[in-house]
């Protein structure tokens, strides 16, 4: 009788679970790597918003509305310039504002790594938005060539 060869051990190497390579599929939805256009998306959170239209529309609205409120985080002037650079409070307020705006600006990100084509464009729209609002000069009341500018609270993003 001929030997049968064991099966080789299952391979443990860095691709075993990297859904970069091999798309993973969970109660038969498939996770997307390409941009795609439609409503049955994950957004954020696991099985958010699911296949409904309208939570698909809630999740847009607050993806518009995370990357409108970091554009206002941005170009926030809350904290008084008399003296308030030594002030260890308003430190701390600077602080809390740029990690609340790094997360924002995070989740915003994740977001759109989600793949979908509204989702981008919510985040891209709640940006130009809120720059508009906030941080572009139609915005400003007092700025003039000749003035000096008033620096906002926290520094620019890098983006």
């Amino acid at each position: 009788m001929p030997e049968t060869m064991p099966a080789p051990p299952p391979h443990y190497g860095f691709h075993r679970n990297c859904t970069c390579m091999h798309p993973r599929k969970r109660m038969g939805m498939m996770m997307h790597m390409t941009f795609f256009w439609g409503h049955n998306a994950e957004v954020l959170f696991d099985r958010w918003p699911g296949t409904d239209l309208k939570m698909y529309a809630v999740s847009l609205a607050v993806v518009f509305a995370m990357a409108a409120l970091v554009e206002l985080l941005s170009a926030c002037k809350l904290i008084g310039r008399a003296g308030s650079n030594r002030n260890f409070a308003a430190g701390i307020l600077r602080t809390v504002l740029f990690t609340v705006r790094c997360g924002l600006s995070y989740l915003v990100m994740l977001a759109v790594m989600s793949f979908n084509g509204g989702v981008f464009l919510a985040a891209v729209g709640g940006h130009a938005l809120g720059f508009l609002a906030f941080g572009s000069r139609v915005s400003k009341k007092s700025d003039a060539p000749g003035s000096a500018k008033e620096q906002t609270d926290l520094p620019p993003s890098g983006c």
